[in-house]
C-alpha cells in the first residue's frame, strides 16, 4: 500500500482585496543545505499587506502566494549539509515569501538554514518572531553602512516605528547617543528606550541646534522616507557624517548633503532572498540578536492583541487600519 506525503495547513492569498483561503498542501521536505522548521509564529510586516494588494512588484511575490517574512519556531528535519542545528532546536529567521519563496502563513517551511540563529532564550516564538526583517534592517544601516561608534550621536527619524525603535536600540547597545524624532505623544515610548525624543514638528534646524550646537549628528537612520529623508540631509555632521535610509525610493536634491561633504547609504533588506546573495549575513545578523535580546538590551514592542491562524485577515486588518499597537503576529498552533 502506497503511503500518502504528508500535507500541513497554509494561508493562500489568492487575489487583492479577497480572505485568505485555508489550503492543505505537501509538507516541504528540506533540501541541501535546509532545514525543515514547524512553524509557531509568523510576523506580520507592512510589505506582506502590499503583495496582498499587488502594489509589491519589487518583492516579485505575484499572487496566488503564500505570504509571511519572518518566522518563528522548531527544527522539525534536516536536511543535507544542515549542520548546525539538531531537531528541535528553536529558532528564528526571515525566511520568505519575497520572491517566490513560500512564505511563513504555514504549519511548516523548508528554509536555508544559514538564514536562521537560535531563538532568544528569555522571548516566546511570538516575540521572535517580530525581531527579523526589522532588526535586520536597522543593523544593515546602523551597523554594515554607518559602522557607529561608542560616543557618537546618533538621530532615528521615526523612532518608534517597527525598525525605528530597532535602531534605537541597536544604537544603545552599541554606547551611542541617541536622539530621536516621531510624534509628540509617542515621546515616552522613545524615552523608555533610553533615547531623547523629539518631536517631529520640530525644526530641523531647531533640534541641530539644541542637541549637537549646530554640529549636526554622526549618523542620521530615515525610516520614514520622503520629506524625513530630506530632512535627514539637513540634520548630518559635515565630513564625517552619514546619512542612512530603509525607504529611500523616492527623488531627492542632494545638494545639502553634498554641501556637507557627508556620506548616503541605502538599505534593501530583502536582497539577500531575491538574489541568492549574502543570505548568510543575514543569518549572522540574527545570531548578534540573540545576546542582546538575552542580556535586555533588545526587545520587540509587539501588538497586545493574540492573533490565532485562523484570523490572519483581522490580523492584516489592524495594520491596513493602523490601529496596530506595535508589531502583528499571528500564532499557528
Amino acid at each position: 500500500m502506497k503511503m500518502s506525503n504528508p500535507t500541513m495547513r497554509a494561508l493562500l492569498a489568492t487575489a487583492p482585496d479577497t480572505p485568505f483561503q485555508a489550503i492543505d498542501v505537501a509538507r516541504p521536505v528540506p533540501g541541501s543545505g535546509q532545514v525543515l522548521v514547524r512553524i509557531r509564529a509568523s510576523g506580520v510586516n507592512p510589505l506582506d499587506l502590499k503583495i496582498r494588494a499587488g502594489e509589491a512588484a519589487h518583492a516579485r511575490h505575484p499572487l496566488p502566494a503564500l505570504l509571511g517574512l519572518d518566522m518563528a519556531g522548531t527544527i522539525a528535519a534536516i536536511g543535507p549539509g544542515a549542520s548546525d542545528f539538531r531537531i528541535g532546536d528553536k529558532v528564528f529567521g526571515m525566511v520568505g515569501g519575497v520572491g517566490g519563496h513560500q512564505g511563513t502563513l504555514a504549519e511548516y517551511a523548508a528554509v536555508d538554514a544559514d538564514l536562521l540563529a537560535v531563538k532568544p532564550s528569555n522571548i516566546g516564538f511570538r516575540e521572535a518572531a517580530a525581531l527579523p526583517l526589522v532588526f535586520i534592517t536597522a543593523w544593515e544601516g546602523l551597523v554594515d553602512r554607518a559602522n557607529v561608534q561608542p560616543g557618537e550621536k546618533v538621530l532615528v527619524l521615526g523612532g518608534a516605528g517597527g525598525v525605528g525603535h530597532m535602531v534605537v536600540q541597536l544604537a544603545k547597545a552599541h554606547g551611542a547617543e541617541v536622539f530621536a524624532t516621531d510624534h509628540a505623544s509617542r515621546a515616552a515610548l522613545i524615552e523608555g528606550y533610553g533615547a531623547r525624543a523629539i518631536d517631529r514638528e520640530t525644526p530641523v534646524e531647531a533640534y541641530v541646534a539644541a542637541f549637537t550646537d549646530g554640529e549636526g549628528f554622526d549618523v542620521v537612520y530615515d525610516t520614514v522616507g520622503g520629506a524625513s529623508l530630506d530632512a535627514a540631509f539637513r540634520a548630518v555632521r559635515s565630513y564625517t557624517g552619514r546619512v542612512v535610509s530603509c525607504l529611500g525610493w523616492g527623488s531627492h536634491a542632494l545638494a545639502p548633503l553634498s554641501f556637507r561633504a557627508a556620506t548616503y547609504s541605502g538599505v534593501f533588506t530583502l536582497l539577500p532572498l531575491l538574489s541568492g546573495k549574502g543570505r548568510a549575513h543575514h543569518g549572522d545578523i540574527l545570531r548578534a540578536a540573540t545576546p542582546l535580546a538575552e542580556n535586555g538590551q533588545l526587545l520587540p514592542r509587539l501588538d497586545p492583541t493574540h492573533f490565532a491562524f485562523a484570523q490572519a485577515d483581522a490580523a492584516h486588518d489592524v495594520l491596513r487600519q493602523r490601529r496596530a499597537q506595535g508589531k502583528v503576529v499571528i500564532e499557528i498552533d
